[in-house]
């Protein structure tokens, strides 16, 4: 087929007129049944360069994306067009799947996009070898390399699905960011001739700034005096699922109107709040970096980071999801010195110590044991774990099995010495990652240029689109009337406390602060461990405006207080001017019957459920059935504790628990 006749093709299909050269120059290399990398800038139309040759083929074609909101978007888009497109993902039930597995086993879809994690699903597995398989198609290739900026254990496996299939078959990675280092750790990894289709990352219509400021509240400050003076509705990115909160209710707050979205949502919010974004429902979307990718809406007018990014191509693939329609869009990112902290304990995290890839080791040694055996046994995070087995897999240490019907991992006799090398290097690289994001934020020169250079983009240009090329400077002036506002939001701002479940009578609860924000972290802190005496009245007076204005109008008829794993009496004086305060009657009943440790000296909440389970009981002779209870503690973590005393407060009979703390830690809100 040639282009005169693809074209034809394509208006017929997807009423456009034409290709781009560089959209035709993939294509014709997809009939070829060549391998290709494409590497175009968010906006180009990479989805055509896939969607379309698999119209022409006859069988089905496989696009591996971990973008659920992507997914759903092309696959009503294509279903509108008359083209057969499905996904399968975890926002769907086993049933829908496994009837859309079925399906694409019988030639009854042309295009089906899946999370690469699903591979691991033996029913998907047993299904493509009955697949009539026609192209394989990457998306956000980027994340096959430990040298991208979102790397994927998952990924490595569909790198090994393509090294099994036959070398004329098609295969297409596509990614928006890929530093020359990334470009060749993908080609390295997919076996055969790779070529790679590099285009013109610049865009000119990105007006970008850089904003210095002093603190945290500098940041506050200026979107509530210029973000209504900003046109069209944007995004807003935080660093933590904590700050998406506190942001969103900030402007709440000054009357402009916003929302929080992060990954703890559920799908049907996700979605709710992805298609209000689509429609202007609200000024902006404060949001981690869990929102924007996939996201099909080109009139974006603003991006607005409150946290540098852990590099450039982080950065880059985050602002290129706005002005992709072509006309000016606002690129901000506020920059305090101490923001740096946050990206560097992201690097420090996101590849654990040689020291637990050890004691993965030495726990398989000794026995089988799947994930959460492993977990529990090596006391880690769900996340590192993965990345440690995923490593240990690929160096021939440890490898997966089927025992029971259950997978598990077991070590492989006379297997290598573990291969720190890598890890170090990539350790290295990250931080030389994180220095070249701010020399971003300190260059002098083009800031457009300054990305498209670190991103292997050869094209040069000379662009007057930023603060240091002819775009004049921004400032924030934090008077006393703003501090004043400030002040007003934080007396009326408390966190929820999300423990409601069908298993008990609690309901969500609140906090009177973050444990990180002001002197709340300090004060309490001091309390509990530098012998500071009880909690500070200061904290007394906070808890109650807290519980006045969450459950103002709610009469409780008993307070009760968590008891204490170190702090001795500090809760239960707290609790005591509470009661006193509120003429709440109080008990000192609730009592643990085993010894815990700290929750904080647990990584996973498998650990911590164990930790605390049934380490409660009730000895008083108060009476509890029907009662409505204002239940106190310090501080709030995995809320693990106070589930396990909701469970048997409702085993008593008590009609309603209400949680209050002192403060939220912002452990669980990373």
């Amino acid at each position: 087929m040639n282009r005169q006749q693809a074209e034809a093709k394509l208006q017929a299909l997807f009423k456009l007129d034409k290709f781009y050269d560089e959209q035709w120059d993939t294509i014709d290399r997809m009939f070829k049944g060549e391998r290709v990398l494409l590497i175009e800038r968010t906006g180009f139309g990479k989805s055509l360069c896939y969607q379309f040759p698999a119209t022409q083929f006859s069988g089905i074609t496989v696009i591996f994306s971990p973008l659920i909101a992507l997914m759903r978007d092309q696959v009503s888009k294509l279903n509108a067009l008359g083209i057969k497109a499905r996904c399968i993902n975890s926002e769907q039930t086993p049933e829908e799947n496994s009837a859309i597995i079925k399906d694409a086993t019988q030639n009854l879809i042309k295009i089906l996009y899946i999370a690469p994690e699903r591979q691991e699903n033996e029913e998907w597995i047993t299904a493509t070898q009955k697949m009539k398989l026609s192209m394989v198609v990457i998306d956000e290739a980027h994340c096959i390399s430990v040298w991208g900026h979102d790397f994927r254990p998952a990924f490595r496996r569909i790198v090994n699905l393509v090294n099994l299939l036959p070398k004329d078959m098609p295969i297409l990675a596509t990614t928006a960011t890929a530093t020359k280092k990334v470009e060749d750790d993908i080609s390295t990894q997919i076996h055969g001739s790779l070529n790679v289709i590099r285009g013109n990352l610049l865009r000119e219509n990105l007006q970008l700034f850089v904003l210095n400021v002093q603190s945290e509240d500098e940041k506050l400050v200026w979107l509530g005096q210029n973000l209504l003076n900003v046109s069209g509705s944007g995004l807003i990115y935080t660093g933590t699922k904590a700050n998406t909160k506190i942001y969103s209710q900030w402007l709440e707050f000054l009357k402009i109107p916003s929302t929080w979205y992060n990954a703890d949502l559920d799908a049907d919010s996700r979605i709710e709040i992805e298609e209000g974004l689509k429609k202007n429902k609200w000024k902006c979307v404060v949001s981690t970096n869990a929102l924007g990718m996939g996201i099909d809406k080109s009139d974006i007018r603003f991006i607005i980071h409150t946290q540098v990014p852990q590099s450039p191509i982080h950065y880059y693939q985050e602002i290129g999801r706005a002005g992709r329609d072509g006309k000016p869009a606002l690129i901000i990112l506020f920059y305090n010195e101490d923001d740096k902290a946050l990206p560097e304990a992201f690097i420090d995290g996101g590849r654990p110590p040689v020291s637990m890839y050890e004691k993965v080791i030495n726990v398989i040694k000794q026995e089988l044991v799947g994930e959460q055996e492993l977990m529990k046994k090596a006391n880690m995070k769900q996340t590192q774990v993965r990345v440690i087995k995923a490593d240990l897999i690929d160096q021939g240490i440890i490898r997966e099995v089927l025992f029971g019907g259950r997978k598990k991992y077991e070590y492989i006799v006379n297997a290598p010495s573990l291969n720190t090398k890598a890890f170090e290097e990539l350790r290295a690289w990250k931080k030389t990652d994180l220095d070249n994001m701010l020399q971003y934020v300190h260059t002098t020169k083009s800031r457009m240029n300054f990305l498209c250079e670190y991103l292997g983009d050869v094209e040069k240009g000379s662009y007057n689109n930023c603060d240091n090329s002819g775009l004049e400077k921004l400032v924030v002036k934090l008077d006393s009337e703003w501090k004043e506002r400030l002040q007003r939001f934080r007396e009326e701002y408390f966190p929820e406390l999300e423990v409601e479940s069908k298993y008990s009578n609690l309901v969500n609860g609140v906090a009177a602060s973050y444990y990180g924000v002001s002197n709340v972290g300090r004060a309490i802190h001091r309390s509990k461990y530098e012998a500071g005496g009880d909690f500070p009245d200061f904290l007394i007076k906070l808890t109650l405006q807290a519980i006045r204005k969450t459950f103002g109008s709610q009469k409780f008829d008993l307070i009760l207080f968590m008891p204490p794993t170190k702090s001795g009496d500090l809760v239960k004086n707290f609790a005591t001017k509470i009661s006193g305060i509120l003429k709440i009657p109080i008990s000192n009943s609730l009592v643990k019957v085993k010894t815990t440790q700290e929750q904080k000296v647990f990584e996973n909440n498998l650990l911590k459920e164990e930790n605390v389970k049934d380490a409660f009981t009730f000895k008083g002779t108060e009476t509890i059935a029907g009662q409505t209870i204002l239940l106190i503690d310090d501080v709030f973590d995995s809320g693990k504790s106070i589930r396990e005393v909701g469970k048997l407060l409702t085993k008593m009979g008590a009609a309603k628990i209400v949680p209050v703390v002192i403060a939220k830690t912002v452990g669980g809100d990373l």
